[in-house]
């Protein structure tokens, strides 16, 4: 199956995690692939992972940095011409009490998570033709309240709101804007704060299938929403999360 043969897709925080695992599977189904992030070090690693040529440009980018997007938008223009998909991944977090948050902690959280999402957006928009697919990075976190993670948690809901909104600003353009919110996925930034096998069991314990999730998982609910299979799909959320959010095991 080569449904992305000739497509082009855009992928922010593409360097690694659930945005590098997207990229594999697109490559292997023929796509060229634009990787943007803040690393270039990670970039730079990536593109030799994915080991497809020029069908895969990196893109240095901070998605909290408008003038960033604008020159991000320039160079894909320049290389590739369109854009057929759109994956805004990139995200970052800072947990912490309510009480501890600082104004900074607060500014990089929103930039990235909200202020990042919709911005990539937009100035994606001129290079999306008719018929394109954007899929933003929710989390599980935007349905369940845990102590520390309130900032993190609001920008998430805020993306999830902004789908709805785009689905239905966009859809005259005959673009589709839906969501995958992942649960428990292994990824650097999951191993990092769980950091012990003791917090990634209590992690998985909450998990109805009965294990943590993997990248790839989140990277085969983003292809089908980014594929013409889910062309009457939009504003619409996916749960990537094994039922954390909906079911409990037992």
């Amino acid at each position: 199956m080569t449904e992305f043969a000739n497509k082009t897709v855009l992928i922010t925080g593409g360097g690694s995690g659930m945005g590098l695992a997207t990229a594999h599977k697109l490559v292997a189904d023929g796509a060229r692939v634009v990787l943007a992030g803040r690393s270039e070090e990670r970039l730079e690693t990536a593109v030799k992972e994915l080991d497809a040529g020029d069908r895969v440009l990196a893109v240095p980018t901070d998605v909290s940095r408008v003038a960033d997007l604008d020159q991000l938008a320039s160079r894909i223009e320049q290389t590739f011409g369109r854009l057929d998909g759109v994956f805004a991944n990139a995200g970052t977090a800072d947990f912490g009490r309510t009480a501890d948050v600082t104004e900074a902690s607060f500014d990089n959280v929103v930039g990235v998570n909200f202020k990042g999402v919709f911005f990539t957006i937009q100035k994606a928009l001129p290079l999306l033709l008719d018929g394109g697919s954007v899929v933003i990075n929710g989390s599980w976190l935007a349905h369940r309240g845990l102590a520390f993670t309130s900032v993190y948690a609001a920008s998430k809901a805020a993306v999830i709101n902004l789908v709805r909104t785009l689905a239905a600003d966009l859809a005259p353009q005959g673009i589709r804007v839906n969501t995958v919110s992942p649960g428990y996925i292994v990824t650097d930034m999951f191993t990092a704060i769980t950091n012990t096998p003791e917090a990634q069991e209590v992690c998985r314990s909450h998990v109805a299938l009965g294990r943590l999730g993997t990248a790839e998982d989140v990277a085969d609910a983003v292809l089908y929403l980014l594929s013409p299979r889910s062309a009457y799909i939009t504003g619409q959320e996916i749960g990537v999360d094994g039922a954390l959010t909906t079911s409990v095991p037992l």
